[in-house]
């Protein structure tokens, strides 16, 4: 069973940058494929981003360029700093898991097992 907590989600102006982190516990970490989601108000789920166990990374086309995921291993953590936001990017955003060994449709959510909470992301205009 693996548990993941996100944090970082807060309030920032449009063009600012923000930093989500998820950490996780449970599971070999290493081994999981860790998503970013988000959803925001009366809209579906969508895929934001992900790094593959293996390191690759993948990206949404509407935060190709302002988001970069990464992961640390050693820390069971994954991160996605958001730059130049905009008042869209305001939703609440999950951290995702898969594995061990994934090699399925990243951007799908329902591909992924475990979840966290969210937090919410506000981005005023």
């Amino acid at each position: 069973q693996v548990q993941l907590e996100e944090s970082g989600g807060r309030l920032v102006q449009a063009g600012g940058s923000l930093g989500l982190s998820c950490a996780a516990s449970g599971g070999i970490f290493s081994t999981y494929d860790m998503g970013w989601f988000r959803q925001a108000a009366g809209k579906d789920r969508e895929f934001v981003a992900s790094i593959a166990w293996s390191g690759n990374k993948y990206y949404a086309d509407s935060v190709k360029g302002r988001a970069t995921i990464s992961r640390d291993n050693a820390a069971n953590t994954v991160n996605l700093q958001m730059n130049t936001l905009k008042p869209e990017d305001t939703a609440v955003y999950y951290c995702a898991a898969v594995g061990p060994y994934f090699s399925g449709d990243y951007w799908i959510d329902r591909a992924y097992k475990y979840w966290g909470q969210g937090t919410q992301v506000t981005v005023s205009s």
